[in-house]
């Protein structure tokens, strides 16, 4: 029996394997693809060759090419390419931790209101400061919403203490609706800056620069190393608080580590790329259909699949729409409807049981 539970176990990672592949070049996939649509086609060849001289430094393999061609690969396109790609991976991350650790399917940075407070932060200083991008004001006022959602949604009548899976979202969309008074009045006040801070709130990954890469990178890497480290303790934790702790988690402790974490890693993404949302939600629900509950399985999984949606959303909003429209917009079309099926689904499921 034990021989056949590890070879169970074995196959189950095996197929995990071959997901992490095909998902791996996929998204390298659709970056090569990508960075070569837009206003200015370039063959999928110049593209590869370009980017595998800059890694290389054999700059003697573009001498055929034309000398705008490395300059619009790997000063405009890849890094806008490349930063949709690793917010989208953050977002999913931060997205799938939030669901196991308040016990609730519909957690998401953008449903939890996480978003709009980190927005506020970063229109304030756009606005108010002229800081124009500062992840520690966004982290800081991310986690006093999430802190808020929390006390406002606990239900202290339960017997453990916990909290109401119904009233977390609707806290937050109550606390989303504040913020957005906030949000609208300062971009009231904000004059001749109206026009970018709209579309940035919509969701924009225009102008992006190497800097962006490696900040977006840094930190979703490390929010993704945390998570994964405490993967088995959020499997317990799907048990429930009392379950976990009988078998040894503190969930204290790991609870305000990865709500920190989850916190951390949405404000850095919205500092980048404004609004967008329901990829937390989506690309969770969609990934556990392959990999199952296992957290240890789903969260690099849901980091490749993220990066494959919002690069895809961005692709299709910047070089296939006639008109580039905020990708927050094209999200928002396709999570909407999907949030409705899930809040539906819930609903069903309890008035069966």
């Amino acid at each position: 029996m034990t021989d056949r539970k590890r070879m169970d176990k074995n196959r189950i990672w095996q197929a995990t394997g071959i997901q992490l592949l095909l998902l791996s070049v996929i998204l390298c996939g659709i970056v090569v693809v990508s960075t070569g649509m837009g206003y200015i086609k370039l063959p999928f060849t110049d593209v590869v060759k370009i980017i595998i001289a800059k890694i290389s430094g054999h700059s003697a393999m573009l001498r055929e090419l034309d000398e705008l061609f490395p300059v619009i690969v790997m000063e405009v396109r890849l890094p806008r390419i490349l930063t949709a790609a690793i917010v989208g991976g953050g977002l999913a991350v931060s997205g799938a931790v939030f669901q196991v650790i308040l016990l609730n399917p519909l957690a998401d940075p953008y449903t939890l209101g996480a978003a709009f407070g980190a927005s506020l932060a970063l229109l304030f200083n756009i606005t108010i400061l002229g800081v124009y991008t500062i992840p520690a004001f966004a982290f800081m006022e991310s986690v006093c919403t999430l802190a808020f959602v929390i006390a406002l949604s606990s239900d202290r009548v339960s017997l453990d203490g916990g909290l109401s899976s119904g009233n977390l979202i609707l806290s937050g969309i109550i606390v989303a609706a504040i913020l957005s008074a906030g949000l609208s009045f300062l971009k009231y006040i904000a004059d001749e800056q109206v026009a970018i801070i709209i579309f940035w709130l919509m969701g924009s990954f225009a102008s992006k620069t190497w800097t962006d890469v490696t900040l977006t990178l840094l930190f979703v890497c490390g929010g993704f190393s945390v998570s994964l480290f405490f993967a088995r303790d959020m499997n317990l934790m799907s048990l429930g608080d009392r379950s976990a702790a009988s078998l040894g988690v503190d969930t204290r402790k790991v609870t305000l580590i990865l709500l920190v974490t989850a916190s951390l890693v949405a404000a850095v993404c919205v500092s980048v790329s404004g609004i967008i949302g329901f990829v937390g939600l989506l690309v969770p629900h969609m990934m556990r259909s392959l990999t199952g509950p296992d957290n240890q399985r789903l969260l690099p999984v849901a980091l490749l699949a993220g990066g494959i949606l919002l690069l895809s959303a961005d692709t299709i909003t910047r070089a296939v729409l006639p008109t580039e429209i905020p990708i927050g917009v094209l999200t928002a079309l396709i999570g909407g409807p999907f949030f409705c099926y899930i809040f539906r689904k819930r609903q069903m499921t309890g008035q069966r049981g």
